[in-house]
């Protein structure tokens, strides 16, 4: 079926999305929540007492934590019943994302084998592929690891150097080749690696116990101490024909569309990271005293409270809107059989929405350990503290799955391709917002929510219209312009942002939550959609200044604060009722 403007990969640009349209956290249904408690109390009850250890890498521990969660079913939330696994929603795998990472190093672990290590064959693999892997993969019995960075090639996965050449009898694969950073790569069982045959990538199941597959030391790394971090390295390994996945020379297409899950998952992993980094700075904000007050009761302290939760409230509204988009796309397909083309397209709608959902929730998480940090003082330099090692382990969310620059390039580039081939009218589109300026229109005598809701519209409009300069203007130099680029890249960011909390907000307030809730949303609505309209603003003139100039520049900029007229509001007085209302809950306060 025909997909609605707005609900197409990068749609919402062009399109009134409507609250309706849009799948909020608070719709989750009673087994949604029922498993997100039972994943905290195992993470808490089983993983929290041995976090020390984790960290210090104790043999075994992680396989022993990956065994129980596999008999939870934990493991298996994607994979299919008939196959061992519980075939659950994009919601379900949202809700244990956001507890997971309260087990630390484990969270990688976990990330690694139920995302990228495990959905290459769920998503890619032939029948017997699946009847073969996947049930031990859903109980733990099997662990994953994803094969695709090299020493010489990271966010250029096409420049990857491994080979594989078929042998004189065409039954076997010889492999070769070293792939670097590979999370799981001391234990895992299972490697989705990734090898050219005749210069075109293929991807690979290989076994642990195949001759000729060995490993690096484990890497010193900054933060995720307790996950496995090592090179994999193949000399002549000889793989079954059967074993590749996807088809051959099509590596690619399996590449790119599992990291746009990974991306999706990562993000969901982030927000559960950020508001429990909230919930341990504003544990110790309430019992730490200076000037014979608690920190909490100081309005600079509050104020970062306020921004923190402000972020991470637009974050999993982003990551949720998105769970539903995903679960839209994918709730038809047969992972039972062969449903590699599906699979491929279903997935690769969202790609543009996947990429913004790993840069937003990466950043907020930053956000969140960074000033959770500052509120600590001299105790946040302190390994004592647990925010001193998420501090660390956030850092390494922004490389993870392609660094975010990478991510943040591949927006406007995804959305540009799809402008030409037609599947967007994106620029008729910014033609149409020439032809409203031109209009006395565009004012609005709207207030709160629906006031909100408007000034979104102008923010796409504004997106669009430098977007628009930048391709008329730029032409064929547009692609390689990567300042321009990057600033179109986080004007769609911040739209994206700022609708998703508006849409929630206008959506929770018709549902069965209490007052405080619908208070929070829309305080956090209205300070995100401001913050990230000034972005906007910004970054629009930066593109146009750079696309446009002289005569015609003063026009575009005249024309611009049309768009740029909203109401005004008291941030400070936002700041100030979010932050009540989080320092009462001591945690994220809708949850």
């Amino acid at each position: 079926m025909e997909l609605e403007l707005g609900l197409k990969g990068g749609g919402f640009l062009l399109a009134e999305v409507t609250p309706e349209q849009v799948y909020v956290p608070e719709e989750l249904n009673e087994d949604h929540l029922q498993l997100k408690k039972m994943t905290r109390n195992f993470v808490e009850k089983e993983i929290g007492p041995k976090i020390e250890a984790l960290e210090e890498q104790e043999d075994g521990l992680i396989r022993d934590f990956m065994a129980q969660a596999g008999e939870l079913g934990l493991l298996g939330l994607e994979v299919p019943e008939e196959l061992g696994g519980m075939s659950m929603d994009k919601f379900s795998t949202v809700v244990v994302g956001e507890e997971i990472p309260r087990g630390a190093s484990f969270a990688v672990a976990f990330m690694a084998h139920t995302g990228i290590g495990t959905l290459p064959i769920v998503y890619f693999g032939t029948p017997e592929q699946k009847a073969k892997y996947l049930p031990g993969l859903a109980t733990g019995e099997k662990i994953a690891a994803y094969c695709l960075t090299e020493p010489g090639s990271g966010s250029d996965a096409l420049g990857a150097k491994a080979t594989a050449v078929l042998n004189a009898e065409g039954t076997h694969y010889l492999l070769n080749g070293t792939k670097q950073f590979i999370t799981n790569a001391g234990f895992a069982d299972i490697f989705l690696v990734y090898a050219k045959v005749e210069g075109k990538l293929t991807n690979f199941i290989v076994e642990r116990t195949m001759p000729g597959l060995s490993f690096g030391p484990e890497e010193k790394k900054m933060g995720i101490k307790g996950s496995s971090t090592r090179q994999v390295i193949l000399e002549d390994v000889a793989v079954p024909v059967e074993n590749i996945v996807g088809e051959l020379g099509r590596g690619h297409v399996v590449a790119f569309n599992i990291l746009n899950v990974g991306r999706f998952k990562l993000a969901a992993a982030a927000i559960g990271s950020a508001q429990l980094a909230l919930e341990v700075t504003l544990k110790y904000a309430g019992e730490r005293k200076q000037f014979g007050v608690p920190l909490s009761s100081f309005g600079a302290i509050q104020t970062k409270f306020a921004e923190i939760a402000a972020q991470t409230y637009l974050a999993e509204s982003v990551v949720y809107r998105t769970a539903g988009l995903m679960e839209e796309a994918c709730q038809d397909l047969d992972v039972t059989g062969d449903c590699r083309k599906e699979a491929g397209k279903a997935i690769e709608e969202y790609a543009i929405e996947c990429s913004l959902n790993k840069v937003l929730a990466s950043e907020v998480l930053d956000l969140a350990v960074d000033e959770g940090v500052q509120i600590h003082g001299g105790y946040g330099f302190i390994a004592e503290y647990p925010i001193e090692r998420m501090y660390r382990d956030s850092r390494i969310n922004r490389l993870f799955e392609g660094t975010n620059e990478i991510n943040r390039l591949l927006v406007p580039g995804t959305l540009l391709k799809r402008a030409m081939s037609g599947e967007l009218p994106l620029l008729a589109a910014a033609k149409n917002v020439s032809k409203d300026l031109m209009s006395a229109g565009l004012g609005s005598e709207e207030e709160g929510l629906a006031a909100l809701l408007n000034m979104t519209q102008k923010a796409k409009k504004l997106c669009l219209m430098a977007a628009g300069i930048a391709a008329q203007n730029l032409g064929m130099e547009l692609k390689d312009n990567q300042y321009v680029l990057l600033g179109l890249a986080e004007m769609v960011l911040q739209v994206y942002a700022m609708e998703s909390g508006v849409l929630r907000a206008l959506k929770v307030q018709d549902m069965d939550v209490t007052e405080d809730h619908k208070l929070f949303v829309e305080k956090a609505a209205t300070l995100g959609a401001y913050s990230a309209m000034n972005i906007i603003e910004q970054h629009a003139k930066e593109v146009i200044c750079a696309a446009e100039q002289g005569d015609s520049l003063s026009t575009v900029l005249a024309g611009m604060r049309k768009l740029l007229r909203r109401p005004t509001v008291d941030m400070i007085g936002l700041r100030r009722e979010i932050a009540k209302l989080v320092v009462e809950k001591g945690k994220y306060p809708v949850r």
